[in-house]
């Protein structure tokens, strides 16, 4: 099975730096990272808790904060005098985005990334036709405007790649549909991580302009068949591009 993987192992200092209010969260995502690794595979117990957090170099209440996060999110599991233990991972919550992004650094296979494209081809063609026939003019002129920089930047910039998202979260507010906002910030996710490892590892990527003008201007004339058929050829050749990419790494 191939399996992409990214260093992502902090500075040394990195968690001493950050403020107290943030450092919960690297704790968290530090373990998140072992579990989803499996260097800490289903039913690993963690050690007690003073131990644990002297080993991390952090304090109790600190440790306790980063495990309420991670039980939050399925990956572990905890019972007094029991300690906390990691989760079978049917219990995670996959489409959570911090969980989404930590299985996309720290390693994706061949399955993941297919159930991940899978999970857009089901949510966005929908959400574009949709659009199609929701969409208010200001959110129409938010996106092209969203398109024009990411033309002008390039996804190989920041500036590019935060409009290509500006766009996809515009196209999803414009359904109007609670349920499918309520999925954004995962499809924003997969794309911004799938775009970056793309944009990283292809020396020569793919203008994805056509295809997200072709989105837009059907969006636009209000024609959610045409809509919803962009959407799926956009996302079937990011597919391609990713699997290209993945080729060179």
């Amino acid at each position: 099975m191939n399996k992409m993987t990214f260093s992502l192992t902090p500075e040394p200092d990195a968690l001493a730096a950050a403020g107290h209010g943030r450092l919960h969260h690297d704790v968290a995502r530090r373990l998140a990272l072992r579990i989803v690794s499996g260097e800490y595979p289903t039913g690993h117990l963690f050690t007690a808790e003073v131990e644990h957090a002297d080993a991390l170099g952090v304090s109790r209440s600190v440790l306790r904060e980063a495990f309420r996060m991670l039980t939050a999110k399925g990956l572990v599991s905890s019972r007094p005098k029991a300690g906390t233990w990691v989760n079978e991972r049917k219990r995670w919550n996959l489409i959570d985005p911090d969980v989404l992004a930590w299985q996309l650094q720290c390693g994706a296979s061949d399955a993941f990334l297919r159930d991940l494209f899978e999970l857009r081809r089901v949510v966005e063609p929908q959400a574009a036709e949709m659009a199609a026939l929701r969409r208010e003019e200001s959110q129409l002129l938010d996106m092209a405007n969203a398109l024009d920089t990411m033309e002008h930047h390039t996804l190989q910039s920041e500036k590019g790649r935060a409009a290509d998202l500006r766009f996809h979260a515009l196209l999803m507010e414009a359904t109007h549909n609670e349920m499918l906002l309520a999925l954004s910030n995962s499809i924003l996710t997969a794309i911004a991580s799938t775009t970056a490892v793309k944009q990283h590892i292809h020396v020569h990527p793919r203008d994805p302009m056509p295809e997200h003008r072709e989105l837009h201007r059907h969006i636009a004339d209000r024609s959610p068949g045409r809509a919803r058929r962009a959407m799926r050829k956009l996302i079937d050749l990011a597919l391609g591009d990713m699997e290209m990419a993945l080729k060179h790494f």
